[in-house]
């Protein structure tokens, strides 16, 4: 998450696995809001091993076996529900709910596969001027310019990253 542009912070909370995303975007007033997403957060490995390899049990796996032969890192999340209260609309600061997977694959020895599926849920109040404006006209612009910001953040975030690797290509 620390390539997002919108990325304000990323804290792993005192329960195990699960985090703490802050995102930070500001309004057409320029004042900044906060989304607040409690994440949990697991990965899983995938090894295959070649046919002369035999094992039975993945606990018996080296750790020169998993760096040689894992094929797929799968990264997934979901909303960790809190006990307490984040949402608070006079200090800009709402709720988001996430749930996603990447899955990183390995083609070769320079050639790195990525896929990347989340979906994001936020509730927020609008400014009393949009509360005029009928709700699926709301809702449209509100989706539209979620997507431009995630389209955007994504770029960034592929671009960001092709810097510590190599040159990204689009498939």
């Amino acid at each position: 998450m620390g390539f997002n542009p919108f990325c304000y912070s990323v804290e792993l909370t005192d329960t195990e696995n699960v985090y703490r995303w802050n995102f930070r975007v500001t309004d057409p007033q320029n004042n900044p809001f906060d989304i607040i997403f409690f994440v949990e957060q697991s990965e899983e490995l995938q090894v295959e091993l070649p046919d002369h390899i035999e094992c039975a049990d993945p606990d018996d796996l080296t750790d020169e076996m998993v760096q040689n032969y894992t094929v797929c890192k799968k990264v997934r999340w979901k909303h960790h529900p809190v006990g307490h209260k984040i949402s608070d609309p006079k200090k800009y600061r709402f709720e988001g709910k996430v749930t996603g997977a990447m899955d990183i694959y390995r083609e070769s020895e320079k050639k790195t596969k990525v896929h990347f599926d989340m979906k994001v849920e936020v509730h927020f109040l609008l400014y009393p001027a949009f509360r005029i404006v009928p709700k699926k006209i709301v809702r449209t612009m509100v989706n539209g310019g979620m997507t431009f910001i995630m389209q955007t953040a994504t770029n960034s975030m592929f671009h960001s990253m092709s810097k510590d690797f190599c040159k990204i290509h689009k498939i």
